[in-house]
């Protein structure tokens, strides 16, 4: 079942159908939210709240607004970004941190992701280095925009500019390779 009929099916509480999505997704989820927590329990936590919302609001997916891919990762770069500002509240509070993880650490990792991962690299080194580092910073690190024009010392809206063009530039290098179009 494609992911479009998953999240229709989910809406009206089919449980086998977010079954399905979470099988299909969950490495990637938990890949991106261990990026950018840098801590394998606040990923897991991460996973979690994702398809916990993801359940609730499949009837809320707008498959105008872009693919359930990219509304799946967009709610869960949200949730880790949260988790992320979280634990670094507690830190400075004086709790202490769980160990970090390295990239790749975690579930996944099968070859068309790792393709997936290659391609995003190619295409990132075909974009403009002003491009780039913003997309690196926001994607990758889970930094604000504010956060990004602090760090880079341009303006907020400069940096908005560049992640917008960037992403568009990515979307269309990348529309051959990520399938982006079908659901």
């Amino acid at each position: 079942m494609d992911d479009g009929r998953l999240i229709r099916a989910m809406a009206q509480g089919d449980s086998c159908a977010l079954a399905d999505f979470y099988d299909r997704y969950a490495p990637l989820v938990f890949g991106l939210a261990a990026r950018v927590t840098g801590n394998a329990a606040d990923a897991e936590e991460v996973l979690q709240d994702v398809f916990t919302q993801t359940w609730a609001q499949a009837a809320l997916y707008a498959p105008g607004r872009g693919t359930p891919r990219t509304w799946l990762l967009t709610i869960a770069r949200s949730r880790a970004i949260d988790r992320r500002r979280r634990r670094r509240w507690d830190e400075a509070a004086g709790s202490t941190g769980e160990e970090a993880l390295e990239p790749g650490d975690g579930p996944g990792g099968d070859l068309e992701e790792r393709e997936r991962r290659d391609a995003v690299r190619k295409a990132l080194m075909l974009l403009p280095p002003e491009q780039r580092t913003a997309i690196a910073l926001a994607y990758f690190e889970g930094l604000t925009h504010v956060e990004i024009a602090m760090q880079t010392g341009n303006p907020v809206g400069t940096v908005k500019g560049r992640l917008r063009l960037g992403m568009e530039k990515l979307r269309a290098l990348l529309r051959p390779v990520l399938g982006e179009g079908r659901e």
